[in-house]
């Protein structure tokens, strides 16, 4: 079996190559970006409305709006898995990335359940919001994604010093900058290379 031997240029070529290919895929598939970003931006705000101004007890309820995003996104990979042709390293990276951050997501929830759901936890969602896109951003070489994660941890630095009410407002603005509209810069430039 002979084996190619590539030189520094090629094989810098073909990761280039790599990364420009995930990168246009999470560009066409920003929608997972923008589902979790959206649906965790209004659950923030409806939370803070619920908890501040209704007074109602079960503020945290408002959470339950991720089972359905759960099944669309589930859904969503699993048509977007049909179509890709082929896979990459960076794309299976970012995929299993992903996975473990909704798993560390769930495992916060259960560990907040336990504790209480007044306690002080938004600073760590905005740790792990951070984490996600700076990794993300650096996988993709898409400075949005890693300003935005950059920025999610410095909210949730600053959320600490605040009451557990308007952390929750921190958190949303940390999904705004980290998911939200990265996602949609993201989609951008993926439509403006695609019309080149």
């Amino acid at each position: 079996m002979e084996q190619e031997n590539f030189s520094p240029q090629d094989s810098l070529k073909l990761i280039q190559t790599m990364i420009a290919k995930t990168r246009q895929d999470m560009g066409d598939n920003s929608s997972h970006f923008l589902l979790w970003g959206w649906v965790t931006f209004v659950a923030c705000t409806a939370q803070f409305v619920l908890l501040k101004w209704v007074h109602y007890e079960k503020h945290y309820l408002v959470w339950l709006l991720i089972i359905p995003a759960i099944i669309i996104s589930v859904y969503m990979g699993a048509k977007e898995q049909r179509k890709q042709k082929a896979n990459t390293y960076v794309g299976d990276s970012m995929k299993y990335l992903w996975m473990g951050m909704g798993i560390s997501f769930f495992v916060l929830s259960m560990i907040l359940s336990k504790m209480g759901w007044d306690t002080s936890i938004f600073p760590f969602f905005m740790l792990l919001y951070g984490l996600g896109t700076f990794v993300s951003g650096k996988f993709l070489q898409f400075n949005p994604l890693v300003y935005g994660g950059v920025a999610a941890w410095a909210l949730a630095i600053i959320s600490s010093y605040f009451d557990y009410e308007y952390q929750i407002l921190f958190a949303a603005a940390a999904i705004l900058v980290s998911y939200i509209i990265p996602a949609y810069m993201l989609q951008h430039k993926n439509k403006s290379l695609n019309n080149l």
